[in-house]
């Protein structure tokens, strides 16, 4: 049987041409031009995701500067007679807002400005620091005597210990009848932990160039010379403590074995003890002692992007680091 194929002289003919080719070129120019689409799209997608980036940004930086300026006090109200506020709130130590970094600061800004006719400290802390405390004590004796304008503390809750280290600056001391005022003494606290050491098989390896490099190391047993030397240390500063207190409040003080000891006091108290003179709040302070019921903050507050970077940044394991560090003085 003839292949058809194949003609009458034996030659093969050439197949007819596939309807398939034309097909199959339509769907890859499809295929490309989908890939090219989807190409473009994503480059869009990257360019609206940018923009809303740069956007979001923009946003973030005029919120901040719109908080920097409502933390500004107000240049209108500072050009008429007013009362300078400045508040000490929370523990007083070198990175905090009560501190004096930023105490020190408020304090020049309060004083140097003219329409400020007293300087008012707002006080609500329990202690801390007394290296900040001296700080901000001695500043504000410096101040008072290049401006010649009185300084007046108003106490909250509580006014303790390196608290009341910088309130004992102040020319009188206002409380409520509660608040708790005092605890002029010195501490050093820490932790042990040999015994636990001991229990679980963990062995301390300290190698030390100078006897006393290893002072207080919380990992080693306590050492009787170096306990007595750091106990002279708290006695010094407690001195230190002392002699800002009567410097401050000198005839006003009625003196007694327990006045120095350490303990805190009601309001009511203090002003029987001399360390406070009378009671009132800072409108009441404002209004009647200042007689410039106007009152503007001079408080320099930590910056917005400062805080969330302290917050979400390198403060992450502070605190369990702190309970390692060895001990520093505190005024409590």
């Amino acid at each position: 049987m003839q292949d058809p194929l194949q003609d009458s002289a034996g030659s093969v003919s050439p197949p007819a041409s596939s309807p398939q080719a034309p097909a199959d070129a339509s769907w890859e120019r499809k295929t490309l031009e989908r890939l090219a689409f989807a190409a473009l799209e994503e480059q869009r997608a990257a360019r609206r995701w940018k923009v809303r980036i740069r956007l979001l940004w923009l946003a973030l930086f005029a919120v901040l500067l719109w908080m920097a300026y409502r933390e500004m006090p107000d240049s209108a109200s500072i050009s008429t007679p007013h009362t300078a506020l400045i508040e000490i709130r929370g523990e007083i130590a070198a990175d905090t807002e009560a501190s004096s970094q930023f105490l020190l600061g408020s304090l020049r800004s309060a004083f140097e400005d003219k329409g400020a006719k007293a300087v008012v400290l707002l006080i609500n802390s329990p202690g801390g620091s007394p290296v900040q405390a001296g700080i901000i004590n001695d500043e504000i004796h410096r101040l008072k005597k290049l401006h010649d304008k009185p300084v007046y503390a108003v106490v909250e809750e509580t006014c303790a210990s390196a608290a009341y280290y910088i309130a004992a600056a102040a020319d009188q001391i206002y409380v409520d009848k509660a608040s708790i005022v005092g605890s002029i003494g010195v501490l050093m606290d820490g932790f042990g932990f040999t015994g636990l050491m001991d229990k679980v098989g963990v062995e301390r390896r300290l190698l030390t160039a100078g006897v006393n490099k290893g002072f207080l190391d919380p990992f080693s047993p306590q050492n009787a010379t170096h306990r007595a030397y750091a106990q002279d240390m708290l006695n010094e500063i407690h001195a230190q403590f002392i002699d800002v207190v009567r410097t401050g409040r000198g005839d006003r003080l009625k003196e007694t074995p327990e006045l120095f000891s350490g303990l805190a006091w009601s309001g009511q108290k203090a002003i029987a003890l001399g360390l406070a003179d009378d009671y009132g709040s800072l409108d009441q302070v404002a209004r009647e002692v200042v007689k410039a019921e106007d009152i503007v903050d001079y408080t320099q507050h930590e910056n917005v992007a400062s805080r969330l970077a302290k917050r979400f940044g390198a403060g992450v394991g502070e605190s369990a680091m702190q309970l390692m560090q060895r001990a520093t003085p505190v005024l409590r």
